[in-house]
């Protein structure tokens, strides 16, 4: 794709040396100092100086990005990562916050007021749906639930007072596919606006704004990082939309912190090669799981069996790393497949290099209803695999000496 940005700050002919036209993000980086540095340096500083009273006026006198002056406003090594995100999305602008859920919560609270509507996916994160259940109604705010595979109910939940549309796809935990040119039509005809979390895809297999999204955020936390270092969200999108979302972030304070920026930034060099191995280890392992004789289903958006298969096909360039699977015997057979794993980690995160095995019923969606569960397809013996990049015989191989101790 080629590079076309308006980010965080408008960039100079050095920023591409010379405009130099690049088809990724590796040689975004913040202008060299006078250090002649190769690597992109960390701008560790809480504040920034000034040559004069007036030019420190002159920076207090608008609200845009464009001067350095405190860095829960802006950061050049946070505006770095921001800008590299914007460029693999396809977007016009963007702003980076301290975590995913920073990055959600802000959304809502920028977009939505009191006697709004939202409508969402019920297939979506755990505290997302706490947030929309529990903290929005605080506030006058409601919500209408849809159910992913069923696009053609979202119409009739419309009421004149929706103003957003939110899901996620692939879903966590489920892994459900929705089309996002289908949703994105129906809410330009609404005048709806259309954001989507695209953290299980990244940029690198799927741009929600080729297909119509308004606003597409990300916990940068899991693959952008890719080794489960740091916390970081980002939401990209129109200007015209990231400007007032910018100034709720700037005054209410879920800022990225540049030393986590900078982790980001550097991931995103490898974000490509990665995807691409993750996918491919995936797709093993969800073809050598089909048929297993303790496992009842096995879904992935690249297998042929995956009820959105073409939907996938169409609007991802390959399925993403993560493979869930229905254990046989509910929740006792899911927690002895955990406890028997040997290399396989057991942890809350997704996205790393390693891979990471949970079972969402009882953990990330532990506080849902098990009527809410059911709903969203988080059955008792589903268990959730994020694929990394170890051999994929040693994943698979832990697998199933897992499954025959279940």
């Amino acid at each position: 794709m080629p590079l076309i940005i308006l980010a965080s700050k408008e960039f100079s002919a050095s920023y591409l040396r010379g405009l130099f036209i690049t088809k990724d993000t590796i040689r975004i980086q913040t202008p060299k100092t006078g250090e002649k540095e190769h690597a992109t340096p960390l701008f560790l500083t809480s504040s920034f100086t000034y040559d004069s009273a007036e030019e420190m006026a002159s920076a207090f006198a608008d609200d845009t990005l464009d001067i350095n002056i405190y860095s829960r406003f802006s950061n050049p090594t946070v505006d770095e990562f921001i800008d590299k995100i914007v460029a693999l999305e396809g977007a016009e602008a963007g702003i980076a916050t301290s975590t995913g859920m920073a990055a959600i919560f802000s959304t809502f609270m920028t977009f939505l007021s009191k006697g709004d509507h939202i409508i969402s996916a019920s297939a979506i994160f755990g505290s997302t749906h706490t947030m929309l259940t529990k903290y929005l109604p605080k506030w006058g705010i409601e919500c209408s639930y849809f159910n992913m595979s069923m696009p053609e109910d979202i119409e009739g939940l419309i009421k004149a007072n929706t103003k957003m549309l939110y899901l996620e796809t692939p879903s966590n935990p489920g892994l459900d596919i929705i089309d996002i040119e289908l949703v994105a039509k129906l809410c330009k005809k609404n005048n709806i606006m259309f954001v989507v979390d695209n953290c299980f895809a990244t940029p690198a297999v799927q741009q929600p704004i080729q297909f119509g999204a308004d606003l597409v955020l990300h916990s940068a936390t899991k693959f952008i990082d890719g080794q489960g270092r740091v916390l970081g969200g980002v939401v990209v999108g129109k200007k015209d939309l990231i400007q007032p979302l910018y100034l709720f972030i700037r005054n209410t304070g879920p800022s990225l912190s540049p030393f986590n920026a900078w982790v980001l930034s550097k991931s995103l060099e490898t974000l490509f090669v990665r995807m691409d191995r993750h996918a491919e280890n995936a797709l093993k392992i969800a073809k050598s799981l089909q048929g297993h004789p303790k496992i009842s289903r096995v879904k992935y958006p690249f297998l042929e069996t995956h009820p959105q298969y073409k939907i996938a096909k169409k609007q991802m360039s390959n399925g993403g790393g993560l493979v869930t699977f229905e254990i046989k015997g509910g929740v006792d057979a899911g927690r002895k497949f955990m406890n028997a794993l040997k290399m396989i980690s057991m942890t809350s995160n997704l996205g790393d290099s390693r891979t990471i095995a949970s079972h969402p019923a009882s953990t990330t969606h532990s506080k849902l209803t098990e009527q809410e569960r059911n709903e969203v397809g988080i059955t008792p013996g589903l268990i959730r695999i994020s694929v990394g990049l170890e051999h994929s015989d040693d994943i698979l191989d832990d697998i199933l000496q897992a499954l025959a101790k279940s």
